[in-house]
Formats: structure tokens, sequence, C-alpha cells
């Protein structure tokens, strides 16, 4: 079998499904941020009740930040500003995803852009926060919030059907996003959230198929 169609391979089961996971470089390398917060975290000490605040805040805003991110970097339109073109490597992959969504690797992170998110985010954490436990405590909540996508993700991608009434809820959400109309639907951990706020939620009887959801922006790249 070749690596294409491995990659394309019916995959029904929660362990299959874990498996095609581990498999993938971004989960390793958000687990091993997560492991070295909480191991600084855990020596730091010094849990204080604002620890809990950035960690609820965090939670809170996540299907907003998630919806921001992927509106308008995943989505970003190619730019041109004379002879360059203003295009990330993370909007190029995920047209790439939009027109193969069943291709394994076009599912996750890729794995070149924690070479600079990373140091932005350590900056972040030590820059950013008046003592140094609150910053490893945002490192760490963001380590599992990134895992919790990366596996949501992944999960919706394969063929395993839920057997939850949210699992079932942020599935169909996504699919409609991905075999419906790309201009919905932006969330992909929660279902609905911050598309019933911002007014990306339609009622997807009324709302027509777009003839660029697998070709983002009428490109397909």
């Amino acid at each position: 079998m070749t690596a294409e169609a491995r990659s394309r391979r019916r995959t029904t089961t929660l362990p299959g499904a874990f498996g095609v996971f581990v498999r993938r470089p971004s989960p390793w390398i958000i687990a091993t941020l997560a492991a070295g917060a909480l191991a600084a975290r855990i020596a730091v000490g010094d849990w204080q009740p604002t620890d809990a605040l950035v960690a609820g805040v965090m939670l809170a805003s996540f299907p907003l930040t998630e919806w921001l991110i992927h509106v308008c970097v995943l989505h970003w339109r190619p730019r041109h500003l004379g002879r360059f073109t203003l295009d990330s490597l993370l909007a190029r992959k995920h047209r790439e995803h939009h027109a193969d969504p069943r291709r394994v690797d076009l599912i996750f992170i890729p794995w070149q852009t924690f070479l600079w998110l990373f140091p932005i985010l350590i900056a972040v954490a030590a820059l950013g926060f008046p003592r140094i436990g609150l910053g490893l405590t945002f490192l760490l909540v963001l380590g599992a919030l990134g895992l919790a996508y990366e596996w949501t993700h992944c999960l919706i991608h394969t063929d395993y059907q839920p057997r939850s009434r949210l699992y079932t809820a942020i599935r169909r959400n996504h699919r409609l996003h991905h075999f419906k109309n790309e201009h919905y639907w932006f969330t992909v951990t929660s279902s609905g959230t911050a598309d019933r706020l911002l007014g990306t939620c339609p009622d997807p009887a009324a709302t027509p198929n777009s003839r660029t959801a697998t070709a983002l922006h009428g490109t397909g790249r």
C-alpha cells in the first residue's frame, strides 16, 4: 500500500484514531511544551488564585481565539505587494487541507510553525505576566488546549462515528465547514459557541452549497 493510500484509509475506532494521532509530530511537540511547563510550574510553586483565573479565562476565550485564528490566519487570502506575495505556510497548508480533507499530514499543525511560535509564547510567558509561575500556568493551559485541538481535529477527519451528543454536534459543524460552505462553522473543539456569537452558525438547510469549499478563494491550493 502506498503512503498516499495509507493516509486515506478508513479509521473507524478510537484506538485507530489515536494511532494516527501519535504518529504525527505536532502532538509530541505540543506535549513536550506542556510537560516542560508542568514540571517547571511544580518546581516554582507559589500557587495563587490568579492561576485559576488565568486558566479559566483561557478556557472561556478559547472558542473565540480558535475562531479568529481559523478566519484570519488559516483562511487568509494571499495578498500581492508588487513582486511579493503575503501568504503564510499555515494558510497554504490549510488550503491544501480543504482540497484534500482526508490527507492525514494536512490535518495537523505544520511542525515548522513551532519554530517561531514557541519562542514567542515563551517570551509572552516570561515577560507578559507579573510572576513567572503565572506565565508557566499560561504555557501549561495553552499546551493542554493545543493537544485538545489537535486530537479533536484528527478525530473529526477519521471515519470514527460519534457516540455522544456533544461530539456529534462538533463533528457535524466541522464537516459542514468542509463539505457545505467554508464561510461558516469555524469552531473545531466546541459546538458552535463563537460561531453563534459572531453569526457564522446558520441553519444548514437554508445555507447554499459553496463551490469553493474544497478550493479556498477559488485556488484549491
